[in-house]
């Protein structure tokens, strides 16, 4: 809808200083957007620019009602114009364009033209178009929490995004649970070389959300500066009085090509091209700034000669600054993690009475959040009446820390992981654990905010951690077949930027859950639960109980043969060598590393020199499974030690069967391991 409010910003009614900034600021945009391509030319960097040109009305907006370390602003990587008008400084966009050290959105680390600056809230996004508003809508939820009614969240993009998924997820949620959040869709009709009737029905993006309750629309022309003002204006004023979700669709063009790898003559005629110029916003405001008679021409003039000498004076600065060294690339991807002073190598005295799995993380869960008041825990179906998950995880969690802490979130798990990262964002001090999807399999459609999420360290130089633990319910022996018997960390721990474990004992459950928590970072937590009320699992849980990440575990000595080992199959091993011992007199050891990123490899090693002999066991698939890995160090790294092949058992290169004969001839078990074992020690 139209504004109903009385416009505050008019060529007549805007004092003239105002209107001078403005066209300072927007002139300034301008000029870095028009410069930018040529560094690419000279090859001095900006290898990816969109120019900005034509969207300079509802930027400037954008820019001029986000305030610095008060609000929170997600631009996107056609927001070089926002950026400017927010206050960012002609050398700051020259050393993001030319990917240098100095660059305050992440030195370097990211791609040109994704403009940032973490110290005031102008937050660093990545190149997966459109993810950020599932931060916006996090962040958003932090503000609601801490009680913060005097603050915004911005969230710009185009419009072609917006067919996005995840866009959904976040602006449902938004309107859901009532959050301050501005969502910006900027259309110019193209995204890329797709025309906007390719993308959806509705010629204006933003009537496909109409029906969802407690959402504002306003429309505006985003290529006229003071319409674009006045909608901004309204659209954060309505945003902090209601407390709830605004869109604001801005009507623009796009003048130049879509990015500098992009030919827009192959699909846009002669006719469209000079069509778009007419409307350029720049020159339009200049024109009516002289019709009105607000300014001189020697006015205008002057703030463009300053522009002028000021962006030649940034781009010297620019060509001097350091670029990025090489032996940096290691740093920041990973924060240091919570190191136990109590429990260094993650072992006790087992003195006291055994409890299961799943009372040892329902316990520590409680106990984390009675330590720190600012630790939450939401996923799907985890805090519903006397109901704690599927597996009844976080049982009584919510009766004692309340609804604001322990709460249920919709069937979409992107927007789980993505408000995650988004509310972290808020206070270093948060600590967010979030049960990913109600089992390891149904996980996948997070997989874009969990890749975000584990570069966001790295990609900002440091300056951002996403403090955030994600439980997941894994792999077999439950009868449950597809989506509810597989285990994923094949895939999940090929990536930097995250830590990943895997226990089988309630005590290594607890310890490093609370270790976990604990750090700053992202761990993947995963729970074998068909050991959740296994007597097996169960061992004395000492109250304050921390296991460090990188430590492995030995759970049986012997001097014939090493098994390596994690999660489901760590009792497997363990039975087989007891069976071996007896009937075959070999002595296995057996190590259960319960931590996959970091590794523990030097307990490996150490192993092998007694041994000798490396059979690497896990329940996913041997073919592409976690084990290759352990192989590929054992054979580089302790070649010499051998004296046989690494030999691996696991899963079945097929899906997980839902019918028990099927799960038993695909997963390993005790008998399977024990095959394998005599057939190394045969070598």
């Amino acid at each position: 809808m139209k504004s109903n409010v009385p416009e505050k910003y008019s060529v007549k009614k805007t004092d003239k200083e105002t209107l001078l900034k403005w066209y300072y600021l927007l002139f300034l945009g301008r000029t870095l957007d028009e410069r930018a391509p040529n560094y690419l030319k000279q090859a001095i960097g900006w290898s990816y620019h969109a120019p900005a040109a034509g969207h300079d009305g509802i930027q400037l907006a954008i820019g001029q009602k986000f305030r610095k370390k008060k609000d929170h602003l997600f631009p996107y990587y056609r927001d070089l114009q926002t950026v400017v008008s927010a206050g960012m400084t002609a050398e700051e966009i020259i050393y993001n364009g030319i990917s240098k050290d100095t660059d305050v959105a992440g030195g370097g680390r990211h791609m040109s033209n994704h403009f940032a600056k973490p110290a005031w809230n102008i937050h660093n996004v990545s190149s997966a178009t459109g993810n950020h508003t599932l931060h916006a809508a996090g962040l958003g939820r932090a503000l609601k929490t801490y009680n913060v009614k005097d603050a915004v969240v911005i969230s710009s993009q185009g419009e072609s995004s917006v067919s996005e998924g995840y866009v959904y997820e976040a602006i449902n949620g938004a309107s859901r649970e009532m959050l301050p959040v501005v969502f910006v869709f900027q259309d110019n009709g193209y995204g890329i070389s797709v025309p906007k009737e390719d993308q959806t029905a509705n010629r204006k993006s933003a009537r496909n959300f109409e029906g969802f309750k407690n959402l504002r629309i306003i429309y505006c022309n985003g290529k006229d500066v003071f319409d674009s003002m006045n909608a901004m204006e309204e659209a954060v004023n309505w945003t902090m009085k209601e407390q709830s979700p605004v869109i604001v669709h801005a009507n623009c063009v796009r003048i130049g090509s879509h990015s500098n790898s992009d030919r827009h003559e192959l699909y846009r005629d002669e006719n469209e091209l000079s069509y778009v110029k007419e409307y350029d916003p720049l020159a339009k405001y200049r024109r009516l700034l002289l019709r009105y008679e607000r300014v001189t021409e020697e006015e205008l003039k002057e703030i463009e000669e300053k522009v002028a000498a000021e962006v030649k004076d940034a781009h010297k600065k620019g060509i001097k600054a350091p670029d990025p060294k090489p032996g940096s690339i290691h740093d920041f991807v990973l924060p240091e993690p919570y190191q136990s002073k109590k429990y260094p190598d993650g072992t006790h005295s087992h003195e006291g009475k055994p409890i299961k799995l799943i009372e040892a993380l329902n316990g520590t869960l409680k106990a984390e959040f009675r330590n720190n008041p600012d630790t939450y825990i939401w996923g799907q179906d985890i805090a519903h009446k006397e109901k704690g998950g599927v597996f009844n995880v976080t049982k009584g969690m919510q009766q004692e820390f309340g609804k604001k802490r322990v709460f249920n979130a919709p069937i979409a798990e992107d927007y789980i992981m993505g408000t995650a990262n988004g509310m972290s964002r808020f206070d270093k001090k948060i600590r967010i654990v979030v049960e990913g999807a109600e089992f390891a399999d149904y996980f996948w459609p997070a997989m874009e905010q969990y890749v975000e999420t584990t570069h966001e360290y790295w990609r900002t130089k440091g300056q951002f951690s996403p403090n955030i633990t994600i439980r997941l319910a894994s792999g077999g022996y439950i009868g449950g077949g597809l989506y509810h018997s597989q285990t994923t960390e094949g895939a999940l721990a090929t990536f930097p930027g995250v830590r990943v474990v895997y226990p089988s004992f309630a005590d290594d459950a607890a310890g490093l859950l609370r270790t976990s928590i604990r750090s700053e970072g992202m761990t993947l937590f995963l729970e074998p639960k068909a050991l959740y009320n296994s007597p097996k699992a169960a061992t004395v849980v000492p109250d304050d109980f921390e296991v460090p990440f990188g430590k492995a575990r030995l759970r049986r000595e012997g001097k014939h043969m090493t098994m390596i080992t994690y999660g489901n199959t760590t009792h497997m091993c363990l039975q087989a060598a007891e069976k071996m011992s007896k009937e075959d007199g070999l002595e296995v050891e057996v190590i259960d590393i319960r931590s996959l990123l970091p590794l523990d490899k030097e307990t490996i090693i150490q192993s092998l020199k007694k041994t000798s002999r490396a059979l690497v066991v896990h329940e996913d698939k041997v073919f592409g499974g976690f084990g290759g890995e352990l192989a590929a160090i054992i054979a580089e790294e302790a070649f010499t030690l051998l004296d046989a092949p690494v030999k691996r058992v696991g899963a079945e290169f097929t899906p997980i069967g839902f019918n028990p004969i099927l799960e038993k001839a695909i997963l390993p078990n005790t008998d399977k391991i024990i095959k394998a074992a005599r057939e190394l020690a045969a070598f």
